[in-house]
């Protein structure tokens, strides 16, 4: 069976450090694959700011074109909505049944990962791996569940990027290859 690591974003935009976050992860933790999945807009963020799913999977598409083991899905944008981690991670399941999914998320979301729905489910069946986010430290977790990841700490923000465009800053070494030309050709976050 394969093991593959869901991280789930807005990806608006994508950036280096999502990237890096899913190829370390993947290595350390022994993944097949890592598939960067693309999540709905969320109704609490500012929609004005948002580039749309069209936009933001073909910049996801770009980043992962030489990504080894990385992969771009839009499945979740095609659920029901409210998109709920649980609903996405069984859809997966049933679609692909000779995989296994593990959520990777960051030590942020491990904080209140109580408050997800159905949060035991996902822990029981499918797994976790959780990662360090500057600012939310995270020693050690003792759920057989979940497995915390010692990578490097990446701090870069898509609010950080998005704000530089806007204010005419060069972000290209911030964005994969491709991205950055593709915000700028269609005029996005400026």
């Amino acid at each position: 069976m394969r093991e593959i690591g869901i991280l789930g974003g807005s990806f608006n935009p994508v950036h280096i450090g999502h990237l890096m976050v899913a190829s370390y992860v993947r290595q350390v933790a022994g993944l097949d694959e890592v598939w960067l999945s693309l999540s709905p807009e969320n109704p609490l963020k500012d929609c004005r700011v948002n580039a749309s799913d069209a936009d933001r999977m073909a910049m996801l598409r770009l980043a992962v074109e030489l990504g080894h083991r990385l992969t771009a899905t839009d499945i979740e944008l095609s659920l029901p909505r409210p998109s709920y981690t649980i609903d996405f991670l069984r859809h997966l399941a049933a679609h692909f049944p000779d995989c296994h999914f593990r959520m990777i998320i960051g030590s942020d979301n491990w904080l209140i990962f109580d408050k997800w729905k159905d949060y035991q489910s996902i822990l029981d069946v499918f797994g976790i791996i959780v990662y360090p986010r500057p600012g939310y430290p995270v020693d050690e977790i003792s759920h057989p569940g979940a497995r915390l990841v010692k990578s490097p700490g990446i701090d870069i923000s898509s609010t950080l990027i998005r704000q530089s465009i806007r204010d005419g800053l060069d972000m290209n070494f911030f964005l994969p290859r491709g991205v950055y030309s593709y915000i700028m050709t269609n005029k996005l976050y400026s």
